[in-house]
């Protein structure tokens, strides 16, 4: 039986090649192609400084932290969130010690609905964190709006976005910080890792800082003592090495994902063709549906990159069980659309609050989404079809 899974992993011949120059040259650390894959991946998203971690999570966490520590919020101070996401964005927020306050969402979209925001802002609100999920920027010209007209900062959690444009300029270059995924399965995938993208120079060095421990700007990776000549300075150095200045995390990256990083950019227009070629092949074919389900669809002014392909069940004599259990018995892999206030951690602390929320709900209740992306062949897409065209034909005409 044909699997098809939601995402893909394929090490190129120019991947392997990056990985063993890294190797060869017996650099782990903060090297010359991790630097290379901040300073590229900050370009392509319209940004000055990038900072790479462990994870997108991470670069959530000290993108928070350091707005934080810059502008004097306090503890219980409060950053909107939406109410579909995956659970780390509001989980960040939590760690931080502030306060998530959620927004309902577009049905369509899944992403934040700026309608929505302002009647949840208070005198304790300092950031607004929209998500832009599945690969399709959230409607960013009004939040920032909103954001300036209420003197506050905007986090973009763009995890699973990256390369689209929004209205002209890439998708997270607009807020004040941006974070990015690179975690399997995602646009760009380097096994595990995140970037952190700002135009800041202040939030670039305390980020940087946080991720490494909390360390001292004058040194953070094992170049930075290199051609110093003056005793002075050289002492400097050597002083400030195990000099920490703030509380900090163990997050960094090595070198070795750095190479993986630069080789996927290298080829990221390619596969991002891909992923939108499949998702019009599965639109085409699935739309002879769409009274049964929600596909896919998103604003004339924003790409998608489709870092997976989403359904939303509409009718109400099938239940989402009963089509996931059909498509995974027949090899199509999928996930459920970011359930976040049904979670049982988020039930403990927050109660029972999902009802607040109707949009949210009934996406996350209803929804799931099987893989489009880039190693997905004709005849794996034709075979999804007609999986799905097995399960829907004793729907169809019945009505």
């Amino acid at each position: 039986m044909r699997k098809i899974g939601v995402g893909t992993v394929k090490i190129s011949a120019k991947a392997k090649r990056y990985v063993n120059i890294a190797l060869k040259n017996h650099r782990l650390s903060y090297g010359p192609f991790l630097q290379r894959f901040e300073n590229e991946f900050a370009r392509l998203h319209d940004r000055k400084f990038g900072i790479s971690c462990n994870s997108g999570t991470s670069a959530l966490q000290i993108a928070l932290g350091t707005l934080k520590e810059v502008h004097h919020w306090n503890d219980g101070d409060e950053v909107i969130v939406p109410a579909v996401t995956f659970i780390a964005t509001s989980n960040v927020v939590l760690q931080n010690g502030m306060k998530p306050i959620f927004v309902d969402v577009d049905s369509r979209t899944s992403n934040m609905d700026p309608k929505k925001i302002e009647e949840k802002i208070t005198k304790k609100t300092r950031v607004i964190m929209p998500v832009h999920l599945y690969g399709l920027s959230a409607e960013m010209d009004l939040i920032m709006k909103i954001a300036r007209k209420h003197n506050l900062k905007v986090l973009e959690d763009s995890c699973e976005s990256m390369f689209v444009s929004y209205k002209g300029k890439p998708v997270g270059s607009r807020g004040d910080i941006a974070c990015f995924s690179t975690y399997a399965a995602h646009l760009v995938v380097t096994g595990v890792g995140g970037l952190a993208l700002t135009n800041n120079p202040d939030y670039a060095v305390i980020m940087k800082s946080m991720m490494n421990h909390g360390r001292d700007s004058v040194y953070l990776n094992i170049d930075d003592d290199d051609n110093l000549k003056n005793e002075k300075a050289i002492f400097n150095m050597a002083d400030k090495r195990f000099s920490f200045v703030r509380m900090g995390y163990s997050f960094r990256l090595t070198e070795l994902e750095g190479a993986l990083g630069v080789a996927e950019l290298e080829d990221h227009e390619k596969n991002i063709a891909s992923r939108q070629r499949n998702a019009s092949y599965l639109i085409k074919n699935l739309s002879q549906y769409n009274n049964l389900i929600q596909l896919p669809s998103w604003p004339a002014y924003s790409e998608h990159a489709f870092m997976m392909f989403p359904i939303i069940v509409r009718d109400p004599r099938i239940t989402r069980a009963d089509l996931i259990t059909y498509l995974e018995k027949n090899g199509v892999e999928t996930r459920y659309l970011m359930p976040l206030l049904s979670q049982p951690f988020k039930i403990k602390i927050l109660g029972n609050i999902e009802d607040k929320y109707p949009a949210a709900k009934w996406v996350t209740s209803n929804g799931f989404y099987v893989g489009c992306h880039q190693n997905l062949t004709k005849a794996d897409l034709q075979y999804m079809v007609r999986v799905f065209e097995g399960f829907f034909s004793k729907y169809v005409g019945s009505r």
